[in-house]
């Protein structure tokens, strides 16, 4: 589990194929900049772009991870050389900062406008309807691995546009200073939504778990 609070920038420095086939994913190379590694152990776990990824090969400053074609397929910012958030795996005893973020990526975004307003930065991103059905104002979304709170939400016929307000800080420590229209960005939706809808499936089909 993670909190969407970004630790650090990091950066893909090599991706290696694991195969010849089209189907064969890839190994990173990662920079893991101000992240820290001391502590990281083979087998953790370290979201990349809001990603969980598990930890195969450490040096002091780099770590590696194998990234299956199906990640690839149905993610972005793993494919390619560049910046990249990084978060360690939640413990325990650590503050809840952001929200509860389990590093699943449940679809991508399509960012329509980024552009500064006032001291700050307005995001906006048109999601797929079936992530859209999740959002909420005042919830919380995980942007390429980063916890957001939503500032309002349009549903249109092509989607759903919602926007977030970027302060400075999350700018400055996060990739999203990166991102422009037409981007597409990893989205994660609040956990707490997933089981709301769960309930509320089940009690309309007929067995009411609130019972």
């Amino acid at each position: 589990m993670f909190t969407g609070i970004v630790a650090a920038v990091g950066r893909i420095e090599t991706i290696r194929p694991l195969g010849s086939n089209a189907d064969a994913g890839v190994r990173l190379t990662v920079h893991g900049g101000d992240l820290g590694l001391d502590d990281v152990a083979l087998g953790d776990s370290i979201a990349i772009q809001g990603a969980c990824m598990t930890v195969v090969e450490k040096t002091a400053q780099t770590f590696d991870v194998d990234v299956s074609r199906e990640s690839l397929n149905r993610t972005v910012g793993l494919g390619e050389r560049g910046e990249v958030n990084l978060e360690k795996a939640l413990r325990a005893h650590d503050r809840l900062g952001g929200h509860i973020v389990s590093g699943h990526v449940d679809g991508l975004g399509t960012v329509t406008r980024f552009a500064p307003v006032g001291e700050s930065h307005e995001l906006r991103v048109l999601a797929p309807h079936e992530i859209g059905r999740y959002l909420a104002y005042k919830g919380s979304v995980t942007v390429n691995g980063v916890s957001l709170t939503v500032n309002s939400v349009d549903d249109r016929a092509n989607g759903c546009e919602f926007s977030i307000n970027l302060i400075p800080h999350t700018i400055e420590v996060t990739t999203l200073k990166h991102l422009k229209a037409g981007v597409q960005v990893n989205l994660e939706i609040d956990l707490i939504a997933r089981y709301v809808e769960r309930m509320l499936s089940t009690s309309q089909d007929g067995y009411n778990w609130l019972k």
